[in-house]
């Protein structure tokens, strides 16, 4: 058993388990915060690679499939609204947007109104899960003030989830990166209200 080198796209740790009674199949699957990868005992470390890097893109693939939809993400805001806001946060309406370049999220706190860029779609759970949070606490406090962050402090993973939206927005204008997106938004990683 060994562990495959991390590669870019790679969500977490990735664990190699090799077993004689497996002759020709690879399979994978994420068990928390890494990814098994199960292969033939006989495999060569090249071709051992080379499945790696192959099933962690079809797992990312089939993980971006499963975007959740605007019943799901109300669904999810109610319960982050009673996890880590004693229910306080009850928006009117969640859902996906694409006219939202420059901003992870936003809201409008009179009409209960929460919107997500969809380009956080297949973006780790814990990083959307922050960025809902971020524009539930708007629906209590309009403003980044004190009593604003005070109410996130409730959610473990808010400074990991930041991190990863600033390195996301950060690449993104990287002038050389294939792929990379320009104009992403900067400041606080969440984006603001109006």
């Amino acid at each position: 058993m060994g562990a495959a080198p991390q590669e870019p796209h790679d969500r977490g740790r990735v664990e190699v388990r090799r077993s004689a009674r497996r002759s020709r199949t690879v399979s994978a699957y994420r068990e928390g915060d890494r990814t098994v990868v199960l292969i033939p005992a006989r495999m060569s470390p090249a071709d051992e690679q080379r499945w790696v890097a192959q099933m962690l893109e079809k797992l990312a693939a089939q993980e971006k499939r499963r975007v959740p939809g605007d019943e799901a993400l109300m669904a999810r805001a109610r319960e982050l609204s009673a996890a880590h806001l004693a229910g306080r946060a009850a928006p009117v309406q969640v859902r996906w947007v694409t006219n939202q370049n420059s901003r992870w999220g936003s809201c409008t706190p009179s009409e209960g109104t929460i919107r997500l860029s969809h380009r956080l779609q297949g973006m780790p759970d814990y990083v959307l899960d922050y960025v809902l949070l971020h524009e539930l606490a708007h629906l209590l406090v309009p403003d980044h003030g004190p009593a604003f962050w005070a109410l996130l402090e409730a959610y473990p993973r808010t400074e990991r989830a930041r991190g990863y939206l600033e390195g996301v927005a950060s690449a993104a204008r990287l002038p050389h990166i294939p792929g990379a997106r320009h104009g992403a938004p900067g400041g606080d990683p969440a984006g603001s209200c109006g």
